[in-house]
């Protein structure tokens, strides 16, 4: 058989990855440190980063829409921006890696991480440009074995090996829920191509079924009420960094994927996983809010806090239309910046003073760390939604994405307009938990709060470009127009 070679020019992003996975891949080869060696690669971390820049850029453009390998990879515009806004997420987790993987019992693998993490992304890259289930597949597990890895990478240290091993038995169990959804697609359908596929499903029995177990597996990937329960635990026991970037890349890829799928795949049934859909984000948003505000760690009260950003990334879909994936794309692309300098705190304060990631240790943080004080206090508002940070733009095209084309007179349209007001709602409830943290930092008295410290070079450039994105993502519009010109 015959190659077309030139069809992987279609799959730029894949293809530069490679090249960076092989580039890490040799570079810790020939330079491996062996555990205990006090040597340390500080070239390592600057090379990778400088690698992802190329990738960015070299990507950044909208490509036009194609499709290669028999139709089953495609690619458009609105891909090329969510694969754009995954990598500008990863090369923020890879910047504030630096100072976590300095550590005596994590610089001798270091190699392994960067290997790791751009796994995962070619996976999700695969996965969102997947146009048939096969291949959807196998991107989804490529990005999930190397995650369950990347949880497990503190083995030694709190709870990091078991939260490996809960992801992985949760990831299994989901990834099986979901082949059986998908082989049941398959025998109404005779095809796996998502084209082909929509001209032969209907209403019945068995593709209903198919569908909910395909959304029911997926869900579990998104963190989504009721296939959430592995979150806490997992975020908790994995390293803060790895946290950071499973709670936002790995959420955005799936959810990104899981909205492509539901309006090409299902289109025939808008009125079932519609239905479904806002049942799921009712609960994501208002069970999570409430778990959340009884947490005393941090790392878990975030993890309730991204099942509840969850719902709210899902919401803008309910509207089933290109301005439900344009503002899915943008609420992931404030969500990176948000979320990650919020972990990026934790784990900078983390590393300083012996692990402490409770939240009444931060009582009186202002008082000696007033600059991560205040970033932390952006992050958290952009998350809650107050304006005028970028996070109440995120919410507001939600908002606006799920109720368009809604109408009170009929059943539907006035469901979802009772869903954004319960979502509505909800803002007001997360924003009283997020203050928590603000209260803790600002107004509660502590007197032994946690010691002044210079945080690592790398991390504070994380965090500008952290804080610099809450602000300016939500004024400059170009940032948006940019998104709205790829989904339309």
């Amino acid at each position: 058989m015959k190659i077309d070679y030139s069809q992987f020019l279609n799959m730029i992003p894949e293809v530069s990855l490679m090249a960076i996975l092989i580039i890490v891949f040799l570079a810790d080869l020939f330079t491996a440190v062996k555990p205990g060696e006090q040597k340390k690669r500080q070239w390592f971390n600057p090379l990778v980063i400088v690698l992802f820049l190329a990738h960015i850029l070299t990507n950044i453009m909208p490509t036009v829409e194609t499709s290669t390998f028999g139709g089953m990879y495609v690619t458009n515009p609105s891909i090329g921006v969510i694969k754009t806004i995954l990598a500008f997420g990863t090369l923020i987790v890879i910047i504030q890696a630096r100072e976590w993987l300095n550590r005596p019992d994590t610089h001798f693998k270091e190699g392994e991480f960067y290997a790791l993490v751009v796994s995962t992304l070619l996976g999700m890259n695969m996965m969102v440009s997947a146009n048939h289930f096969l291949l959807f597949f196998l991107g989804l597990e490529l990005a999930s074995v190397p995650m369950a890895c990347l949880v497990a990478f503190d083995k030694y240290r709190h709870h990091s090996a078991e939260a490996g091993a809960k992801f992985i038995l949760t990831a299994v169990f989901s990834s099986g829920v979901m082949l059986y959804g998908i082989s049941f697609l398959y025998g109404a359908a005779g095809t796996l191509y998502f084209d082909d596929m929509v001209a032969h499903l209907s209403a019945t029995p068995i593709v209903i079924i198919g569908m909910v177990f395909f959304f029911s597996g997926l869900g579990f990937k998104i963190s989504l009420v009721p296939f959430h329960f592995w979150t806490a635990d997992s975020y908790q026991g994995a390293p803060t960094v790895v946290t950071g970037y499973l709670s936002v890349v790995s959420k955005g890829a799936a959810a990104f994927a899981l909205c492509s799928i539901l309006m090409k795949v299902f289109a025939p049934m808008v009125a079932y996983w519609q239905y479904m859909l806002m049942v799921v984000v009712v609960l994501s948003i208002t069970i999570a809010n409430l778990f959340a505000i009884h947490q005393k760690d941090l790392k878990r009260f975030m993890a309730f806090s991204s099942i509840s950003q969850a719902g709210y990334i899902m919401l803008a879909v309910v509207g089933n239309s290109a301005m439900g994936v344009t503002a899915l794309s943008y609420y992931v692309l404030i969500y990176v910046v948000a979320n990650l300098a919020v972990f990026g705190i934790i784990s900078t304060v983390e590393e300083h003073n012996d692990g402490v990631v409770n939240m009444d240790s931060y009582n009186g943080f202002y008082q000696t760390n007033p600059r991560l004080s205040f970033i932390m206090t952006l992050a958290l508002f952009s998350l809650g939604g107050i304006p005028p940070f970028a996070g109440m733009f995120s919410k507001f095209f939600a908002f606006m994405a799920a109720v368009q084309g809604a109408q009170l007179d009929n059943t539907l349209g006035a469901t979802i307009y009772v869903v954004v007001f319960i979502a509505l709602i909800n803002t007001v409830i997360s924003l009283y938990y997020y203050l928590l943290i603000v209260k803790a930092m600002y107004i509660k008295h502590n007197d032994n709060p946690l010691p002044t410290f210079r945080s690592h070079v790398n991390t504070r450039l994380a965090l500008a470009i952290c804080a610099l994105g809450i602000v300016a993502f939500g004024v400059c519009s170009y940032v948006y127009n940019w998104i709205y010109a790829a989904a339309a």
